[in-house]
């Protein structure tokens, strides 16, 4: 099954290449065949019993080439100044082709040439064809960079809305977290040493659900946010009050000395800023 982004385009880009190799494999065959082949001489006068060249033999070639021509090709091979190159990397000069093309030739123990016209037709028509090739892979490659591009986009844009769908929920149990913050502190320590062993219990039985209960805050990517002794940030904090400095004091100005209300971070993210008082220069 596909990627849920993967666009039409690129698989019609992929198709196309396709067809294009299969009617460029068609074209040379079709050219080949049309050839009447020569025993090779400087006069190409003898005809051979077998005139054509079977699509199998000229494919053993796998060869593909630039044409670089230098001049007209009337004197000798050293006039055809193309290059072609195997599968593996080697480039061959135009008397190494024909060598290659004559070898292949001969896998039937019979010699075969091809004429320099019709040599210089097939070369002329396979240029024509490389240079559609490398339009068509330079198509296909933008299309797929593109393609790449928008995936990356809708992932992201997919983590995105996972991620803040629940930002609302998430401010809706704050409210919870602050109600067993103020129950908790609203206990002081003289009246848990005092033996009540019932509010004992449901001191620690509150402290219990508040621990459950920012566990799974953390576990979904919400973390509490309590910045005392921090340089104040604008982009994280809230000034409610100022304190000015002082001998007592023992924070920097600029610094947080008090949180008056915790803040949270949502997946890195700032959902509710910490209210704070900040200590400043008198």
């Amino acid at each position: 099954m596909g990627h849920p982004f993967y666009p039409f385009s690129l698989l019609l880009w992929n198709v196309q290449l396709r067809n294009f190799q299969d009617m460029f494999a068609k074209r040379i065959a079709r050219i080949a065949t049309s050839i009447s082949f020569h025993n090779w001489s400087s006069s190409y006068t003898t005809l051979l019993p077998r005139p054509v060249l079977a699509q199998r033999q000229l494919s053993r070639l796998a060869l593909s080439f630039s044409s670089k021509s230098a001049g007209n090709a009337e004197s000798t091979e050293e006039s055809l100044k193309f290059q072609l190159r195997k599968p593996d990397g080697n480039r061959l000069s135009g008397a190494e082709f024909l060598e290659e093309v004559k070898k292949a030739a001969q896998k039937d123990s019979e010699d075969y040439a091809i004429p320099r016209p019709a040599f210089e037709t097939l070369l002329s028509e396979y240029d024509s064809l490389i240079e559609e090739v490398f339009e068509w892979k330079d198509k296909y490659k933008r299309s797929l960079a593109e393609t790449e591009n928008v995936r990356a986009r809708g992932i992201k844009q997919i983590e995105e809305a996972k991620m803040f769908a629940i930002q609302g929920f998430c401010k809706d149990l704050l409210e919870v977290a602050d109600i067993l913050d103020l129950a908790v502190n609203s206990v002081k320590a003289e009246e848990l040493e005092s033996g009540d062993k019932a509010l004992v219990d449901l001191h620690k039985g509150i402290v219990m659900t508040k621990t459950v209960l920012l566990k799974v805050f953390k576990r979904h990517g919400l973390q509490a946010l309590s910045p005392i002794g921090e340089k104040f940030d604008p982009n994280l904090h809230e000034a409610v009050f100022q304190v000015p400095v002082s001998d007592e004091t023992k924070v920097e100005p600029g610094h947080i000395m008090h949180v008056a209300k915790v803040g949270y971070l949502l997946k890195e993210r700032p959902i509710r800023p910490a209210q704070v008082g900040v200590v400043v220069a008198s």
